[in-house]
């Protein structure tokens, strides 16, 4: 029987627009008990975090900090037009 550990996801999880893009951010904790930063652009694409930070917080703070110096823009990716459109 395989121990699939729960998901806890932050209540600091939200939807950040700036400069015409948008991100969903999730935060949740790992195994460890140590909070993930993930963000996903409008087009599916995915960044996390290499580190684990020890408050949700602190994972917020951090991706707020780096939108503020390095522009949204970094976490944006491009459309992947192979897989065409969904009607």
């Amino acid at each position: 029987m395989l121990n699939i550990p729960e998901i806890i996801m932050s209540p600091l999880c939200q939807t950040i627009e700036r400069d015409g893009h948008t991100l969903e951010v999730h935060i949740y904790q790992d195994d460890e008990k140590k909070w993930i930063l993930e963000t996903v652009d409008i087009y599916g694409n995915s960044c996390v975090f290499d580190h684990h930070f020890n408050t949700d917080n602190d994972a917020l703070e951090e991706l707020l900090k780096a939108i503020k110096s390095e522009g949204i823009e970094e976490f944006v990716g491009e459309e992947d037009k192979s897989l065409g459109t969904i009607n």
